[in-house]
């Protein structure tokens, strides 16, 4: 699938440079231990996300704060990755991953450099970056993702959400990968959101029930990822890690079962599959065909080493089952 010209702008507020060490062995705490392979890469969700629309040959801008010299920006320029950045004279946070041979994988995250005063500042260049350019016109989509920083409000991804609406109406779609207060605090906001990406605890965080539940039984995932649509949401791709993933739509509702694969790191499974579905989308693909793209896209993230990222030549959409589910009447607006 070719990877389009559509641009993709992903949206960052608390990048890191992701540290990944592998290990020969299980983790043994409070012992020392020696690693076969160790990786640095600029990460965050919206990088990630960045990095495989790069790989796939597509068009994109990753926004997000940090200075000249951050070893974050210096990292994403030298991959090719086109970057607009808010100076914050202050290094970026650096986060921690240890892997193990089964796949299972320990995350060490620091809080990040305070961005206290300057959300105003941050919106209006997500905004402006989503606009058109010299070259082309707005945006396809923006991509809001990850944690917040410290010293951003709660609401921080509304008040995002609201400076793209403000400049771009409905030109541009919204997509929006995050948990806990924040990812609340947006969905209460009223604001319109396209798409949402959550996994099975940040669902139910927000709509109730059993993550392990909706694991084991799509239609269950389907109908709390309805209730969630009732919440202004257009779109909700529910990813599920090896159990595969649900997306949920106005045309309907459909799971697709994840293709067996050896799984050495879990590190960006997640934002792969996003943009493995957004790339789909952008390439005029229908729902179930960008759902057998986000679960393709996500496996193969999965077997690969520490953070690194697939492009689309190195994924088997068509290895991907989707079915249909039981679809319940699309809510009405909010």
């Amino acid at each position: 699938m070719s990877a389009g010209s559509a641009r993709i702008v992903t949206v960052t507020p608390n990048p890191s440079l992701d540290r990944t060490i592998e290990l020969v062995g299980e983790l043994q705490r409070g012992a020392v231990q020696r690693a076969v392979r160790a990786t640095a890469e600029p990460g965050g969700k919206g990088v990630n996300v960045s990095r495989v629309v790069v790989a796939s040959g597509g068009d994109t801008v990753a926004v997000l704060p940090g200075d000249e010299l951050d070893p974050v920006l210096t990292g994403l320029t030298t991959r090719g990755i086109p970057i607009a950045a808010m100076p914050i004279g202050a290094p970026l946070r650096s986060n921690v991953t240890v892997t193990e041979p089964t796949g299972t994988t320990t995350k060490l995250n620091e809080p990040g450099p305070s961005l206290a005063g300057r959300l105003e500042e941050f919106a209006e260049l997500v905004a402006h970056t989503a606009g058109p350019t010299a070259t082309g016109p707005a945006a396809a989509w923006v991509v809001l993702a990850g944690s917040l920083p410290p010293g951003l409000p709660d609401d921080a991804l509304a008040v995002l959400v609201r400076a793209v609406r403000a400049r771009h109406g409905d030109a541009v779609r919204i997509a929006v990968d995050s948990s806990g207060v924040p990812f609340t605090a947006l969905l209460q906001s009223g604001e319109r959101v396209d798409l949402v990406k959550p996994n099975a605890e940040e669902l139910a965080e927000v709509v109730g029930g059993d993550p392990a539940e909706f694991e084991r039984d799509p239609d269950a995932a389907a109908v709390a990822a309805q209730r969630l649509r009732e919440k202004n949401v257009g779109a909700v791709l529910l990813t599920l890690g090896s159990a595969g993933a649900v997306l949920v739509t106005d045309s309907g509702s459909h799971a697709a079962v994840a293709p067996r694969i050896v799984a050495r790191s879990t590190v960006g499974a997640g934002d792969s599959a996003l943009a493995g579905y957004l790339l789909a989308e952008v390439a005029g693909r229908t729902p179930e065909q960008r759902l057998a793209h986000a679960v393709a896209t996500g496996a193969a993230a999965a077997a690969l080493p520490g953070s690194d990222v697939p492009s689309l030549d190195h994924t088997d959409p068509d290895g991907v089952t989707v079915r249909s589910l039981r679809h319940d009447p699309a809510p009405e607006p909010a």
